[in-house]
């Protein structure tokens, strides 16, 4: 078999139709390739936030940044709702005829790489299979729901479901309600149920640093500015340099920097403010560890709920749960009629399937807990195969991290096209190098050493990018080529394949591409976008 060079014969399986899958699906037919297809296993696209449709559910980034920058829009909130931001992908989908290449209510199991074939065998949630010569994962980070092993969970005889699969049927009008957790979600739920519950407990593990989000509705004329896609873009550049003059060299996650504390002395004076009259609420809500330990929680609305005489703080977590209610740590037994789960997701990559690479290794089995990958993006041994919004480029400016993967990979299937490789790897040794620098930048910020879902079993920052969306932006471009490895596959008479030598001839003179100088070379990259 020789690979072909011809683009419609080569077949790209993109997994999850939220963000990443929409946005690589429009880059790819601006780039000229069709011959894609976007399997979503739930009724439409949207992701997680097709997914999650609880009460209150919003984004915590400004509308304008939380969108792509090639598809403006006319939004109604500095800050959008999750019915809102659903129509707005639809509408991009529509708009670039997207919807052609969409398969809703198709779950895949597993993507299964063939060293001789050269590709992968899809197979999906009713046993099908199908052949693709590239598979890229747009599934993200925090889609797959974490639920509790509480023990006696399953004897509770109240109505109970997580808030990523809120259950509409049920009334909470009048209802003893409990909501665990007090992370961006909980604290959405918490103030749009407490108006119509008959009481609402919250339990918290701990709590989380806030600040107020300062949403508001835009006027006709805000809107109608909104209309000029120019002073959109304006707007939204403005944006994006002031969050990198607050990251800079990661100052906003690292604890003892002016940054890092001006976050912490005005989420303390947020406290002050809010709970002058109730010390004892204030002191509940008051974190021990440093700023951006958790993910910070931008709300208007969730600390005056605390205040309502039908919501009571519990500062436990659940113990365990008996047929009428929940056990919190202390031992008191709280009597409640429906039981809210906002216990997060799990945070591990390409979670929902299954991958095996290059002699048949595991994707999961090789990471054993402690993912990671080069850029976020490609995995050594596990050819042809892409992650959107994968280890470490969580935080800050999401949709403007995935737009780079985005372009990356489009980047990365031309490249592939062009030299006519049946299969496109990443080096081992540049993606080594590469992640020992981002862990060494990591060691003593705010995350390191917090009970938070951004480490791995061993201590290790798996999903956290500290240096902003300019510099991340610069090491996509930049590093990409120096680590990309390519090998064309050819059939002999007996059927066994040859691999031809590795095309050096896209490597960047001026960059060294030897394992011993990656080090060297990435560093330098990384204080060049720092001047």
């Amino acid at each position: 078999m020789k690979f072909s060079r011809n683009r419609a014969t080569l077949r790209i399986a993109i997994i999850g139709g939220g963000f990443g899958g929409i946005g690589i699906g429009v880059l790819l037919k601006k780039a000229g390739i069709h011959s894609f297809e976007i399997f979503e296993k739930s009724a439409n696209i949207g992701g997680v936030w097709w997914d999650n449709r609880y009460p209150g559910a919003e984004v915590d980034t400004p509308s304008v940044m939380y969108s792509y920058s090639f598809e403006p829009y006319r939004w109604s909130r500095t800050h959008v709702r999750q019915a809102e931001l659903l129509e707005y992908m639809e509408y991009v989908a529509e708009k670039h005829d997207l919807m052609g290449h969409v398969r809703l209510n198709t779950k895949v199991e597993r993507a299964d790489w063939s060293d001789k074939a050269q590709q992968y065998t899809v197979t999906f949630g009713d046993g099908s299979m199908r052949e693709f010569e590239i598979v890229i994962s747009a599934v993200g980070l925090l889609s797959d729901p974490r639920y509790p092993t509480w023990p006696g969970l399953d004897s509770f005889e109240g109505e109970k479901f997580h808030t990523s699969r809120w259950d509409s049927s049920v009334d909470l009008t009048g209802k003893r309600v409990a909501v665990v957790g007090t992370g961006s979600t909980a604290v959405q739920v918490v103030p749009n149920i407490a108006p119509i519950a008959g009481k609402v407990t919250l339990f918290q593990r701990e709590p989380g640093w806030v600040l107020p989000k300062g949403a508001q509705t835009f006027g006709p004329a805000e809107r109608e500015a909104l209309n000029d896609p120019i002073a959109q873009k304006l707007v939204r550049w403005g944006m994006l340099i002031q969050r990198e003059k607050f990251q800079y060299r990661n100052a906003a996650w690292r604890p003892g920097t002016p940054e890092n504390a001006a976050s912490e002395r005005a989420a303390r004076e947020y406290i002050a403010r809010v709970f002058a009259e109730r010390p004892d609420l204030a002191n509940l809500v008051t974190p021990s560890y440093p700023f951006g330990g958790k993910r910070p929680i931008l709300t208007d609305d969730f600390y005056p709920a605390l205040l309502r005489d039908n919501v009571e703080l519990v500062p436990y977590a659940v113990d365990s749960v008996t047929p009428d209610g929940l056990v919190d740590m202390s031992g008191t037994h709280h009597e409640i009629d429906v039981l809210v789960m906002s216990t997060g997701f799990k945070s591990s990559f390409a979670s929902t399937f299954d991958v095996t690479g290059h002699n048949g290794i595991d994707l999961h089995t090789t990471w054993a807990g402690d993912d990671k990958a080069f850029l976020g993006i490609m995995v050594p041994s596990f050819p042809n195969f892409y992650m959107l919004y994968g280890p470490n480029t969580n935080g800050g400016a999401i949709v403007t991290h995935l737009e780079e993967q985005i372009r990356y990979v489009v980047a990365a299937i031309k490249h592939q096209m062009r030299n006519g490789y049946s299969a496109l790897y990443v080096d081992e040794a540049i993606t080594e190098a590469y992640n020992v620098i981002l862990q060494n930048r990591l060691k003593g910020t705010s995350f390191d050493g917090v009970n938070n879902y951004y480490a791995s079993a061993n201590g290790r920052i798996i999903t956290q990018w500290s240096d902003g969306a300019i510099v991340y932006a610069l090491a996509t471009r930049l590093l990409r080529r120096i680590a990309w490895r390519g090998k064309r596959v050819v059939r002999s008479s007996v059927k066994q394949p040859i691999v031809l030598p590795v095309d050096r001839e896209y490597q960047q003179p001026d960059v060294a591409t030897t394992p011993q100088h990656a080090d060297a070379d990435l560093q330098k990259i990384i204080q060049a976008s720092e001047v």
